[in-house]
């Protein structure tokens, strides 16, 4: 019987949606009762949970720490969630993939770039319009806007792509679970939609974090079933 595994992001242990599938309020709570069930599974099924190390297990211990979860949680996290550093070196990614990534990641900074130059320019306008004779922006001089608004907007491109277009790929622990559920083909557990997509691009499994509780459950009441079965038959045969 193949083994199931899946790798883990952040958010799988964090989602609210699967806290109010398993009607739990309290983060904490909701990051214990999902870390129970799979060590149920762990036990019962041979069911692996991965986290890539140190990335995302870094994460997960900072935020249950910051979020005033008691030991005992902390304590599930290192007991229960097996932690594997990604093979960055020999897991081979498609080119394409790679390229497109890029381009994407480009593009989405651009669009970003664009929607705060356009504040820029508003705010810019509306403060012009409060300190000159004119009635609405439409009578603001055209040069006077141009030189006082377009260089603070030329400072700021080229201060944003400093800061967000050389040598960005998103986040390092986006990409580590990624590779490491390549690297063990495992499906990967997430609530973020740019880890779906890019699951998809490698051909990774994706589970939604807010289904995985249920999808264990299913697990166990299955194995409890079988094993039911199993007992019964062995009685008919005494």
């Amino acid at each position: 019987m193949l083994r199931q595994r899946f790798v883990l992001d952040t958010t799988a242990l964090t989602d609210l949606q699967a806290r109010e599938a398993m009607g739990v309020d309290s983060l904490c709570e909701g990051m214990k009762n999902m870390l129970e069930m799979i060590a149920s599974a762990r036990l019962k099924l041979g069911i692996s949970c991965y986290v890539p190390f140190p990335s995302v297990y870094t994460e997960l211990q900072e935020f249950a720490k910051n979020n005033g979860c008691e030991t005992d949680v902390i304590a599930k996290i290192d007991t229960w969630l097996v932690k594997k550093a990604p093979d960055r070196y020999n897991v081979m990614v498609n080119s394409r993939i790679f390229h497109e990534y890029v381009s994407y990641m480009r593009e989405r900074i651009n669009k970003g770039m664009v929607v705060a130059e356009e504040a820029i320019w508003e705010g810019s306008t509306k403060c012009l319009l409060l300190t000159t004779k004119a009635e609405d922006t439409q009578q603001i001089d055209f040069e006077i806007e141009k030189g006082v608004i377009g260089p603070i907007v030329g400072k700021f491109r080229n201060k944003y792509r400093s800061a967000l277009r050389y040598g960005i790929l998103d986040s390092a622990p986006d990409i580590d679970v990624l590779i490491l559920a390549k690297e063990l083909d495992a499906a990967v557990v997430a609530s973020d939609f740019g880890i779906q997509k890019w699951a998809e691009e490698l051909g990774v499994r994706f589970v939604p974090a807010h289904t995985f509780p249920m999808i264990l459950k299913e697990y166990l009441a299955h194995a409890r079933d079988a094993n039911n079965q199993i007992k019964d038959v062995f009685h008919e045969n005494l």
